[in-house]
């Protein structure tokens, strides 16, 4: 997807497509290629995709946290002119649109949560990431997925990289404890907007409770469950995925 990221003042991001707009939100160790599947769908049926590479370890320590993380989304939102979108994020990400909507609610047409976090502390892991333990970096890699195939060793190696480095390991960190804060639990029932939730039942990170918590307390929302799948529904079942959402989005004539 690297090769695909137009750069225009602070932001960089993907896009292609013409039609409503969709907003991909990637998580905290999750690169924009995580999504290339869904971008490549969706933009070639009827959607415009944009990919905003977020900003998790370029803000100043202080604003690194969700609260800043929506704010950027605003204000990329109003450099694109774009009044408003369907939000759909993975585990960080969706924590971010949900904080997002809580306070501009009227520039969301709707949610699609994968593997958020917002509801429960381990969704970011159970523990911190340790410096030079490669064998710690794979085992939780290879966590995200049902079949840790997927976990690559470019993957690995990705993920390795940023914790290995002071400036980025300390501002996930910082995103981690954020997120932890910022629960969301009071504010879902208020959400009236659609809701699209999809769900790996596998998924370690952020388990099938939370998905059920989600719907539970998001009073317009859809559950949908894909089998032998971890917390990265996008990337392990992509077609499953495009196809869920797709039917989903058409249903709801968004």
């Amino acid at each position: 997807m690297t090769d695909k990221l137009k750069k225009e003042g602070k932001f960089s991001y993907a896009e292609a497509g013409e039609g409503p707009t969709i907003i991909v939100l990637h998580g905290l160790m999750g690169a924009l290629s995580n999504f290339s599947s869904t971008y490549e769908h969706f933009s070639k049926n009827g959607y415009k995709v944009l990919i905003p590479e977020l900003p998790l370890y370029s803000l100043p320590l202080l604003k690194t946290n969700v609260k800043n993380l929506a704010k950027f989304l605003k204000e990329f939102m109003e450099f694109k002119d774009l009044d408003n979108a369907v939000l759909l994020g993975n585990s960080l990400g969706g924590h971010i649109a949900l904080y997002f909507t809580k306070h501009y609610k009227e520039k969301v047409n709707a949610l699609v949560l994968t593997g958020s976090s917002g509801l429960y502390e381990n969704s970011m892991g159970d523990s911190y990431p340790k410096r030079g333990d490669r064998n710690y970096v794979t085992q939780k890699a290879q966590d995200v997925f049902y079949d840790p195939a997927i976990a690559t060793e470019e993957l690995i190696d990705d993920v390795y990289v940023v914790i290995n480095d002071r400036n980025s390991l300390i501002r996930t960190l910082a995103i981690a404890k954020s997120a932890i804060r910022h629960n969301m639990a009071n504010d879902l029932p208020e959400m009236k907007l659609p809701v699209c939730l999809i769900w790996g039942k596998h998924d370690k990170v952020t388990p099938p409770e939370a998905a059920n918590d989600f719907h539970k307390l998001l009073p317009n929302s859809d559950l949908f469950w894909i089998d032998k799948c971890g917390h990265a529904a996008m990337m392990e079942k992509p077609e499953e995925f495009n196809s869920i959402l797709h039917t989903w989005l058409t249903s709801r004539k968004l």
